[in-house]
């Protein structure tokens, strides 16, 4: 009788872990803390879904937030290849982060910029829970970001489209972060 399947396929346990397409590297290399970094960035996005309320202003952030979550998975497959396997990626079915995803979240940041939130200067996180969660998951995004900027210095190029889209999506997270404050 064939062994089923286990999550635990004890290959890291000596400190590895696989790029897309298989290639061996250190779990603390740069691709693995990006991919690490966008992994929490989704959690803490499942998070605040989690707050939404069940109102039409909560469905209609909640299915934004959806698209992003797809959107950061397309992002740490293409992170996660190794740069000699960049045009393997490119030409395979993967989604990818396009120009598209970029165009809605910019509509979404000027939909929350049209509706007149006030703010004035820094922000104190944590005027309730929503709040707090937007911002933990914007924290999360900016770490994100700076794993992902580091990568061409370790030999791993980095299309523009996602240093733009994680950019903007931090940005979208504070203005949902004080629309939740509001």
């Amino acid at each position: 009788m064939p062994t089923p399947r286990s999550i635990a396929t004890r290959t890291g346990d000596d400190g590895t872990t696989s790029l897309l397409y298989g290639q061996r590297v250190a779990k603390d290399h740069p691709q693995i803390e990006a991919v690490g970094a966008f992994d929490e960035l989704n959690v803490a996005l499942g998070t605040v879904k989690t707050l939404l309320g069940t109102d039409a202003r909560g469905d209609e952030v909640r299915g934004l937030l959806v698209t992003v979550q797809k959107n950061l998975v397309a992002l740490m497959g293409e992170v996660a290849c190794a740069e000699t396997d960049s045009a393997r990626y490119a030409g395979s079915k993967f989604e990818k982060i396009s120009a598209a995803d970029l165009q809605r979240l910019d509509l979404a940041l000027a939909a929350l910029e049209g509706r007149g939130l006030k703010f004035d200067g820094w922000a104190t996180p944590g005027a309730n829970a929503r709040a707090a969660a937007f911002d933990v998951a914007r924290a999360t995004a900016r770490r994100a970001e700076r794993r992902l900027t580091v990568l061409p210095a370790h030999g791993r190029n980095v299309r523009p489209e996602l240093r733009q889209f994680v950019n903007r999506l931090s940005d979208l997270l504070w203005l949902l972060a004080r629309e939740a404050e509001q």
